[in-house]
């Protein structure tokens, strides 16, 4: 007999329960794994497509449009050496190879200068699109394609078969779209024109281009101050001063001061319209034989742009009929920008001449359709464009012009600000034109021979304007490219501030003749070189600009060049990559100059321990702007602040528009030039503040900012973790996940005022960012053509899958180069890939 005890009560739940969690835990787990494999064919699915995109270089294509074979020689960098039996052939070449690594780009940057990008990303780009169309430069470059000479209009047409037939190709044989990012955006692509060739040479003006947002600041601070803090704050480069330059409240009544920060365009990697302070820099610098250790003529360019992954630059080597070029190209141009032949080295920097004005242009009272002009009132030039926007109503814009240019709204660059009721603001500018001849002045100098022809082929370029540095095998020189503006003497503001247009003596008379640009030939030092610096010291109408891109390294410059009786190539690399600051060296005993070794015993711990400590290592520092070295820190957040304390409490919110310290502003203050000093004492407060004391209280914030921000001890700290290169993807860098693949981020030396230049973005909440540099480099030793270096910041493929799309960048943070030979049989020997090209069957 078996004895059935009951079970206590909650048992038998108990055991179902079990149960159910066992069942409950099974699922769980399968649906995990089933989310996980989805995930995984999910990421293999967008690997195999975006990886469809990545071209084959060694491969033979059938294409219409060449005359005969074309061979696209792949070295181990990725650089094309393009060989072809016509000059078409090989421009033919070129495009291919553009669209097949950077066809993204390419298609970026045509958009752009269309006023096509809200078609893609919606309102956010509106306000670019409707400046872009309001500018008109997409229809002046279809304007300007018929004035080019024959032989560029070929090398147009050349190129622009050359992208259409690599677009043909991805069709055809399915090969991802050309690129990952049409699988998230419009997979259609036009094919290319030669317009889009010179749209793009016009894009690349606006991007270097300052001088409009220059006249819009000094004429709202000459409202807010008198003219002698205007100038501390923006001081002329040293030179000839200006004289009796008028208030702005006299050239525009009823326009009131403010203090409100300045409005502009939506901000972002997709905007072409930089802010001023990172409007285009450069450095080029030549030697002739007699100053060249090996007897033959040097020559070093490292052209300054925003950075972005992939960069501007791409290099490549062209076989042409007037001798083989190599050097950087921009993707969407057939061009060599900056390079060498055998016999010619040719290098390009920002010129910063005045070819902007703004004019104030009265309404009529009785009929707002027209305007003013000196023979009485003229109806605008008008035209209606349709903006098509995603997800969202198109936006039909009325283009207004005048005489004097387009008219730009007063929500554009804060125009609204500094124009008087009853008037609009227009643009002149000599790049909105539709008989620009830049393209074929450009190809006129990557095929000279000699410095002369050179600088005669450069008469015929338009804007934007540069300073080109050439030299061949004995000669050196450097000249201004680019039309001048004819103004009157008489005029209003010298080119500085907006201007009543419709005074006779305000108006441009078309351009000066190319003899006024500044030009030096075979210089008796036998050595020339431009850092942006101030070239020449002519009163005005034939100054060239009152705003440069450089005081202060151009010193240093001196300082290395003078340093040798002889340079070499690695004399000229040396330089190339200096990252002393004369600007630390110079200001720092100004600013420091009561504070050093004078501070009373403090306990560890304490603000004022700290404050010696910083003052001791900056004391011992030699002003390089080391990646691994704390002072370039300390020192860059002192004299941020220190300039903040300084004008704050005059300029209120405006002050956010100096997001870089200006050293002559510095100088002027701590030199009491001109009373200067003035801006030291605080208005709000009652006792007068002294500069030392401004000094003093600016420095202690600056390292409480440093502890915030990174903590650790002074020593720790490392210039090169908030100097990092940013070298983000306009589109999908800020995307998640996304970024961490298509972003490229490294510290770096250098800083705003070395040779080996990094810009810092200058805002929070990274202000000490590098965001604007060298993003391509060239030595080349005539002595040793062959011996010539080169390097660009990124990689040469736009493909984010592909390892050239980062793989000379790490070349570029830590100063390396790579070399380029103009021999075919070199070339070929070290080719890692060939792409051959063939005339398609009919």
């Amino acid at each position: 007999m078996s004895l059935r005890l009951p079970l206590p009560n909650g048992w038998v739940r108990g055991v179902n329960n079990g149960a159910e969690m066992g069942t409950l835990f099974r699922w769980l787990l399968r649906l995990s794994l089933a989310g996980m494999a989805f995930i995984l064919i999910g990421l293999i699915a967008v690997y195999y497509l975006a990886s469809r995109s990545l071209p084959e270089y060694d491969a033979d294509h059938r294409v219409a449009g060449l005359s005969a074979p074309v061979e696209i020689v792949r070295d181990n960098n990725n650089v094309p050496h393009i060989f072809g039996d016509s000059d078409a052939d090989v421009f033919f070449g070129l495009g291919f190879a553009h669209a097949q690594d950077r066809l993204w780009q390419m298609t970026m940057m045509r958009r752009t200068a269309q006023g096509r990008l809200s078609e893609l990303f919606g309102e956010r780009t509106l306000k670019i699109d409707e400046l872009l169309r309001r500018l008109d430069i997409y229809r002046l470059a279809q304007d300007s394609v018929a004035v080019q000479d024959p032989d560029t209009r070929a090398a147009l047409e050349a190129y622009a078969r050359g992208v259409n037939a690599w677009i043909t190709t991805v069709n055809d044989q399915a090969k991802g779209r050309g690129a990952p990012e049409f699988f998230l955006f419009e997979p259609e692509v036009a094919y290319w024109q030669p317009a889009d060739s010179l749209a793009i040479i016009k894009l690349m003006g606006l991007r270097l281009s300052a001088h409009l947002e220059q006249e819009v600041l000094r004429a709202r601070l000459s409202l807010l101050l008198d003219e002698g803090r205007v100038r501390d704050l923006m001081p002329d480069a040293p030179g000839r001063g200006l004289i009796d330059l008028p208030d702005y409240a006299s050239l525009a009544p009823g326009v009131q001061p403010s203090t409100a920060p300045l409005t502009r365009l939506a901000a972002g990697p997709l905007s072409p319209f930089p802010r001023r302070a990172l409007a285009g820099a450069s450095n080029a610098w030549a030697a002739a034989p007699g100053r060249a250790a090996a007897g033959g003529t040097l020559l070093a360019n490292d052209p300054h742009m925003g950075f972005a992954a992939p960069g501007p630059w791409y290099l490549a080597r062209l076989d042409l009929s007037t001798g083989a070029v190599i050097g950087g190209t921009i993707p969407g141009m057939p061009l060599v920008l900056a390079g060498r032949s055998d016999r010619l080295g040719w290098a390009v920097t920002s010129s910063y001449l005045d070819d902007q004005d703004v004019f104030l242009e009265q309404l009529n009272p009785d009929n707002p359709e027209e305007y003013r002009t000196p023979d009485g009132f003229k109806p605008f030039e008008t035209r209606r464009t349709i903006i098509k926007v995603a997800d969202a109503a198109p936006v039909t814009v009325t283009l207004r012009w005048t005489e004097n240019g387009p008219v730009l709204p007063g929500t554009h660059y804060d125009l609204a600000s500094v124009t008087p009721p009853g008037h609009v603001s227009t643009l002149g500018w000599t790049i909105l034109s539709g008989a620009d001849t830049s393209m074929s002045a450009a190809l006129g100098i990557m095929r000279a021979q000699t410095v002369d022809a050179a600088i005669e082929a450069g008469r015929f370029f338009v804007a934007p304007s540069q300073n080109l540095t050439v030299v061949d095998q004995e000669r050196i020189a450097l000249q201004t490219i680019g039309a001048m503006p004819r103004r009157l003497a008489g005029h209003q503001s010298m080119g500085r501030m907006p201007v009543p247009g419709w005074r006779a003596e305000n108006r441009w008379q078309g351009r000066l003749n190319y003899a006024a640009n500044p030009r030096v030939i075979d210089p008796d030092s036998g050595i020339l070189g431009n850092t942006n610096n101030k070239l020449v010291d002519r009163p005005f109408p034939l100054h060239v600009s009152y705003h440069w891109g450089d005081t202060q390294r151009i010193q240093r410059w001196r300082r290395l060049m003078e340093s040798r009786k002889v340079h070499t190539r690695e004399s000229f690399i040396e330089a190339q990559l200096d990252t002393v600051s004369f600007t630390a060296r110079a200001l720092l005993p100004l600013i420091g100059r009561d504070l050093w070794f004078t501070g009373e015993p403090a306990p560890a711990g304490s603000p004022e321990r700290r404050r010696q400590q910083a003052l001791d290592l900056l004391a011992e520092w030699n002003g390089e702007m080391n990646e691994h070295l704390p002072e370039p820190l300390i020192y860059a957040a002192w004299l941020r602040r220190l300039q903040d304390r300084l004008i704050r409490d005059d300029l209120g919110p405006l002050a956010d528009e100096f997001t870089h310290v200006d050293p002559l502003f510095i100088e002027r203050v701590f030199r009491n030039v001109d009373g200067a000093s003035a801006w030291c004492d605080i208005r709000q407060s009652g006792p007068v503040e002294s500069c030392t004391e401004i000094a003093r209280r600016a420095l202690d914030e600056a390292l409480l900012w440093l502890d915030e921000t990174y903590g650790g001890q002074l020593q720790s700290l490392r210039w090169g973790e908030a100097h990092q290169a940013w070298h983000d993807h306009p589109v999908l860098g800020e995307t998640p996940f996304l970024k961490w693949v298509v972003n490229i981020r490294q510290p770096t030396s250098g800083g705003d005022n070395t040779l080996n230049r990094g810009l810092t973005r200058g805002s929070a909440p990274d202000p000490f960012t590098n965001v604007h540099g060298a993003g391509y480099r060239g030595v080349y030793d005539f002595a040793d053509p062959e011996s010539s270096v080169f390097i660009i910041a990124t990689g040469q493929s736009g493909h984010p899958l592909s390892r050239h799309y980062d793989d000379l960048g790490e070349l570029w943070r830590r100063g390396e180069y790579i070399p380029m030979t103009l021999d075919p049989d070199l070339a070929r020997a070290a080719a890692v890939g060939i792409t051959r090209l063939r005339p398609r069957r009919k």
